[in-house]
This record gives structure tokens, sequence and C-alpha cells, in this order.
């Protein structure tokens, strides 16, 4: 296949900075499922701040990049789409993180750390599915990560209905079971970004193959 980046070699700083924030994203997740199980939040607050602030230099990045470069090895549209949606993935996990924070004395009990632990799964997937792009944009390994993401997703929703269940049916505490579905509702989003970025990433190689 034709490549342009094979002539102007522009191809690698894209790649490198789409890597860089799916990696952050990935950082986020980890420090999510790290703060919903464990007692002492302080210092992983202090990590995911640094992920989430990683994460915006490298959107701003990207995009400053894309004004300044005249070829792409992908399609500038490809490009900016897989920024906006990498950047929204470790926001819908600060969302999360703050509103956590505030709530947490009122949720004792609540196992969050199960869903955490999905979409930690999911970010690392999106991290391999963009680490395919520098690789010839081949069809077969991109689908079945492409499949795994939407296992993960399928997963992330199936575990919804057993603590929605024992919140509503099980609990006089109204506040507590709204409190604990908002929370529940914002990792189900965050997986959902997940899987708009393997979306993106599967068009991309259908589209070059």
């Amino acid at each position: 296949m034709f490549s342009l980046q094979t002539i102007f070699g522009k191809g690698d700083k894209f790649y490198g900075l789409l890597e860089q924030s799916a990696d952050a994203a990935r950082e986020s997740a980890k420090a999510l499922h790290e703060l919903v199980t464990q007692p002492d939040r302080a210092p992983i607050m202090a990590a995911f701040a640094a992920a989430r602030a990683r994460e915006k230099a490298l959107a701003g990045q990207i995009s400053e990049e894309l004004v300044n470069t005249f070829v792409t090895a992908l399609d500038r549209e490809d490009i900016e789409a897989l920024n906006t949606s990498l950047y929204k993935i470790p926001k819908s996990i600060e969302k999360f993180a703050e509103r956590y924070e505030i709530v947490v004395g009122r949720l004792a009990g609540v196992d969050f750390g199960q869903r955490t632990l999905v979409l930690a799964r999911a970010t690392e997937v999106v991290a391999e599915m963009i680490g395919e792009l520098r690789n010839g944009l081949r069809i077969d390994p991109v689908k079945k990560l492409q499949d795994r993401l939407q296992t993960l997703e399928s997963e992330g929703d199936r575990m919804l209905l057993a603590p929605y269940r024992t919140l509503y049916l099980e609990s006089d505490d109204a506040m507590r079971a709204m409190l604990a579905k908002d929370l529940f509702e914002l990792l189900e989003k965050a997986i959902d970004k997940c899987r708009d970025v393997g979306n993106i990433v599967y068009s991309i190689v259908l589209k070059n193959s």
C-alpha cells in the first residue's frame, strides 16, 4: 500500500503521541481501581491527578501538531477523532473520582472494585489497539482486540444488575442508592468511551485495508 509516511516520515510523531495518550488513560484507570480498593487514598489521588494532567497536555499537543503538520500518515479527521475520544476516557474517570471522594463515607459496603477492574482492562485493550496503528493497519489483530473490548463492555453491563437489585430492593436508604447508582453509571460511561476508541481504530483499519 502506498504510504505518505514512507516519503515524509511524519507517522511516528502522531503514533507516539496517541500511544502516550492511551497510556495516560490506562494509568488513570489503574489509579481509579486503587482508589476504590485501598484505604490510603491520598497518594493515589496524587498519581491520578498527574495522569490526568498528562492526558490534558497530550490532547493539546496533538491538536497543535495537527495544525502545524502538513502531511500525516493517518487522515487528520481520524487523528482528531482518536484524540478527542482518548481524552474523554480519563475525563470520565476524573468525574467518578471527584464524586467518589465526596460521598465515599455514605457508601460503605458498596463494591466498585470489580467494575473499575473491568475499566482498567478495557483501557489496556485500548492501548494495545492504538499501538497496532503503527504496525501496518492489520485487520486480524485489531479485530481480536475489538472483540475483547466488546466482551469487557458486555461484562460491565451485566455487572450493573446485581448492585442495583441489592441497593433498591434490600436497602431503605434512598440517598445511598442514588449516590451509588450515579457512580456506577459513570463507570459504565467510562467503559463506553473505551469502546468508542476501539470503534474508531477498527474503522480506520477497515478504511485503509
